[in-house]
């Protein structure tokens, strides 16, 4: 009985933890669709001169238009995406692989 309850235990704490998706697979599987092809006014990733002056507001800023949506004079991003299941941690890392990535 009590081997039976430490693997209860176990699997409870296994599903609890949530695995998060890399920025890199966050970006493929939520940011693409608007960052890949520019839609919304968004800037593609790797498009140097279109992240340029975005990068320069700093990642505090970048991470607060990402979670909390953003309009802008060329375009509109929404709270996340508009994948409001995603976290903010998840988020964050997307945009620092998009950052990275567009340097």
């Amino acid at each position: 009985m009590k081997k039976i309850m430490i693997a209860a235990s176990a699997l409870m704490v296994m599903g609890a933890v949530e695995v998060q998706a890399s920025g890199q697979q966050t970006y493929q599987q939520a940011c693409f669709a608007c960052h890949g092809t520019g839609a919304a006014g968004a800037p593609k990733l790797g498009d140097k001169a279109a992240w340029k002056a975005r990068i320069a507001q700093g990642m505090a800023t970048l991470n607060d238009h990402a979670i909390k949506g953003f309009k802008g004079k060329t375009g509109f991003m929404p709270a996340k995406g508009g994948r409001a299941d995603l976290g903010d941690d998840v988020v964050k890392d997307a945009v620092k692989y998009m950052v990275d990535n567009s340097k």
